[in-house]
């Protein structure tokens, strides 16, 4: 493979801007390639011009390689200066731009120094970063293990620790030996080596994963504030004077720190309304050292991932360089590769091994603190294994969609011989039994176009795992959807056509009550697998899948987070199904499924309960929108809030149509309907895809598209807007060719579905280039601990 092909396929999609332009230097080398092609002699001229040169004297050979290496040693000159004072900056003087197509190659290292500028500053800035952060784990180990001290030995005496003249803590509890009741090794948690045991083979990891990693940078870095004073070997940072050293005494640690608070549960987001405050106080309860170290836990993994993507990201570059310097030697025969390769080298992009420290640091910590000093564990876990495809998944997905395909065939001649879509045949079998079916069609069609969307997110490179925060290896390609649709599919066919069979003999009239019961048998089935607790299905899947839907349910009491608001956003288009979710518990709740007679609307709770079901998605995704208008202080998340509202008037009155008809109901029907669909498709359009942008270099589009055919793009925002019009026809009630209103609903609803699938895709392609934006390629986890001055907080 070609590396340029191999170069894209291996970039952090985020940071994409960031990497090496290989394609623009490769496409100056044409350039130059090109005018060289036109330069040269025909093609007997180089014949004889090769013979002249390889019968010429051999006593003249060497003369001329030695003024040749001359001549290339000095090709280009490099020049380096420094930005602010600190940051450093290359610029290339082509000494033969007075050739002819000089000025070619000239452009081509003007062009390689603004690429190296731009990836040494954007390598270094990230670096700064990377280290300002273990500054920061380095203050939550402290607090973690003094923590773990304090919970283990309560009435341990702070004031009677002995402090050896390296600043560690001598108390018994403070030795290398020690461990907790799970089996983790109480060791120190400072940069020192006084706590090596070589002959036992224990040894106190390193805990302080950024003391040298500013040891590289030179003197000036790591002395400097931005370095985040990592070289320290306190726990608590030195502020106003006022605070001691935490050195002196391990567990005075615990004065200065507090739980912050993330109202990441019900629980916790009550407690934050009734006190103002984000941190909370210790308790030193084994419940609450678990939840720290379990967020440490996570924290840890994920700056590991930050770290190497960040040492890709460098080792990727350097390669870039070398290849496109070996393609300029080679076009232009001369041999500047080796001198500018050597300024490359000494770059901070190609001298610096900080993130090749912090690696190890981390490394050594994870495996020591969070894996029971178990290597092969505590790597599994840093580094879990890359997801393969199999190519049984590929056999099932095919073999379950023949035998969908066939299943749907059978399925449609036995409907069309007993004549079950037409207004007077089968009416009875419509209004009962085809609705309960017809949750699976909503499913299984759901989950093709999620399937469909996730193949063109991958092909598109949209980073839709990062997104929605899936663990690394877990999430499911397009494939796995596929087969999960598919094998739904033929569970459902295979059910509704045994029950259409049973349901026309009268030689099984006696068995009338168990076939009745087979909806109910399927969904059970669906349910028991959906909830699961065997490691079989996708369990990871299927528990975020679930852990998601708690937290839409319970929307004003979690903190919003796009995986949330992206599944609410799609049940809202699965009205219907909500709906025959409600006929379900009503039909066989009420044990009408033996006399087949469906008397719901007969009762008054079900008809609340038609209105209550047919709002609660666009309910709960108003009620994020004013959780998030209250965290951000946004007033883009009101209007949105303001969009859902007009939304649920609109069902509303629609469904009152829907049960009392009436020409009233019908005018308010078609007109809050129209108000919300105007609404909903600008919002579409707008902000959830950002189309329609004033002064946008592609008109009527916005300045970065993923798709090169913009024509798709005006394309589904004039399907966007049809699609949502047809809803339309539930208040008309047009007259299709006779079919039954049973049918159509269905038919509306799916077209809903096709429609939130194209959805899908466009939202997250903006949301992709959004994180593109701002270079934004890793979660934000928040730490457990945060540091106060007590002092400072009694002033206050």
């Amino acid at each position: 493979m070609k590396f340029g092909k191999a170069l894209k396929r291996e970039m952090v999609p985020e940071w994409t801007e960031a990497y090496i332009d290989y394609r623009g230097l490769k496409r100056i080398l044409q350039e130059v390639l090109q005018h060289k092609n036109e330069e040269q002699p025909s093609t007997t001229s180089r014949a004889r011009i090769s013979l002249h040169r390889a019968f010429s004297g051999l006593n003249q050979q060497p003369k001329h390689v030695h003024r040749k290496s001359d001549i290339e040693d000095q090709v280009i000159n490099v020049n380096m200066y420094q930005q602010d004072g600190s940051r450093r900056l290359y610029n290339t003087e082509f000494l033969g731009q007075s050739e002819d197509g000089g000025d070619i190659e000239a452009k081509f290292f003007k062009k390689l120094d603004e690429e190296l500028n731009k990836v040494n500053t954007f390598y270094e800035d990230k670096v700064k970063e990377m280290v300002n952060e273990a500054s920061l784990l380095n203050k939550q180990m402290d607090a973690l293990v003094a923590l773990r001290i304090k919970v283990e030995e309560p009435n341990v005496d702070v004031n009677s620790s002995r402090i050896s003249s390296t600043g560690v803590a001598m108390s018994p509890l403070r030795t290398c030996e020690m461990e907790n009741e799970n089996g983790i090794e109480m060791g120190d948690t400072w940069l020192t080596d006084d706590c090596t045991n070589s002959q036992s083979g224990s040894e106190c990891i390193e805990l302080n994963i950024g003391k040298d990693a500013g040891s590289d940078v030179g003197e000036e870095s790591a002395s400097s504030p931005e370095a985040g004073e990592v070289g320290t070997t306190t726990g608590f940072p030195q502020e106003g004077g006022n605070t001691e050293n935490s050195s002196e005494n391990p567990l005075k640690i615990l004065d200065h720190v507090k739980i912050n608070n993330t109202m990441d549960s019900p629980l916790s987001t009550i407690k934050r309304v009734f006190k103002d405050s984000k941190e909370e106080d210790l308790c030193f309860k084994k419940e609450e050292l678990k939840k720290v170290e379990e967020r440490l836990w996570v924290v840890f993994i994920e700056f590991y991932q930050k770290l190497r993507l960040l040492k890709h990201y460098s080792y990727m570059n350097l390669a870039a360089f070398s290849k496109i310097m070996k393609k300029y030697d080679k076009i232009t025969s001369r041999r500047a590769a080796e001198s500018y390769m050597k300024i490359v080298d000494n770059s901070y992009l190609g001298s610096s091994d900080e993130v090749t420290h912090l690696l190890d640091k981390v490394e050594g910590t994870f495996i020591k603190h969070f894996s029971n000093a178990d290597r092969r564990k505590g790597m599994k876990s840093l580094r879990p294994k890359v997801k393969k495809e199999k190519h049984n998944i590929t056999f099932s997905s095919g073999f379950f969609s023949g035998c969908s395909i066939a299943l749907l065939v059978a399925v449609i001649l036995r409907i069309q011989a007993r004549k079950l879509l037409g207004q007077d045949g089968g009416a009875s079998y419509m209004v009962n039994i085809f609705p309960l079916y017809s949750l699976f069609a909503y499913i299984v069609l759901h989950m093709l176009m999620y399937a469909a969307v996730t193949y063109f997110w991958t092909r598109y490179r949209i980073n839709y795992p990062f997104i929605f925060g899936f663990k690394q290896g877990t999430e499911l390609g397009h494939r796995e959807v596929f087969l999960l649709s598919n094998g739904l599919a033929v569970l459902a066919l295979a059910c509704f056509l045994a029950n259409l069979h049973l349901d026309i003999h009268s030689r099984v009239s006696n068995y009338k009550t168990v076939n009745e019961l087979i909806p109910l048998t399927l969904v059970t089935v669906v349910l028991a697998i959906l909830l699961c607790p065997f490691d079989i299905i996708y369990r990871s899947s299927r528990f975020f899948f679930l852990r998601c839907l708690v937290r839409c349910i319970y929307a004003p009491l979690y903190k919003v987070r796009l995986p949330d608001f992206f599944l609410a956003d799609n049940l809202t288009s699965q009205v219907q199904a909500i709906r025959c979710v409600e006929l379900y518990i009503c039909y066989y709740g009420l044990g009408e499924y033996s006399t087949r007679q469906n008397k719901c609307h007969s009762h008054s709770a079900y008809n609340v309960f038609y209105f209550v079901v047919a709002v609660v998605p666009f309910w709960l995704r108003f009620l994020q929108c004013l959780r998030r208008l209250l965290e951000d202080r946004d007033a883009i998340h009101g209007y949105n809030a303001l969009k859902y509202f007009l939304t649920i008037v609109a069902v509303l009155v629609r469904t009152a149509f829907e049960l009392k008809k009436g020409r009233t109901w019908m005018v308010l029907a078609l007109v809050s309907s129209a108000v919300a669909i105007i609404m909903t498709t600008y919002w579409d359009i707008v902000q959830d895809w950002g189309l329609l942008q004033r002064n946008s270099k592609n008109p009527f589009l916005r300045d970065k598209l993923i798709i090169s055919h913009k024509s798709i793009y005006f394309a589904a925002m004039v399907l966007d807007g049809l699609l949502r019009i047809a809803w339309l026809q539930l208040v008309l009630e047009f007259n299709l060719q006779g079919l039954h209103k049973v049918v159509v609903s269905m038919l509306i609803a799916c077209l809903e579905i096709v429609r939130r699938g194209i959805w899908n895709f466009f939202r997250l392609e903006n949301e992709h280039l959004n994180n593109i934006g701002k270079y934004r390629a890793f979660k934000s986890v928040p730490l457990p601990f945060n540091y106060y001055d007590p002092d400072t907080d009694k002033d206050d």
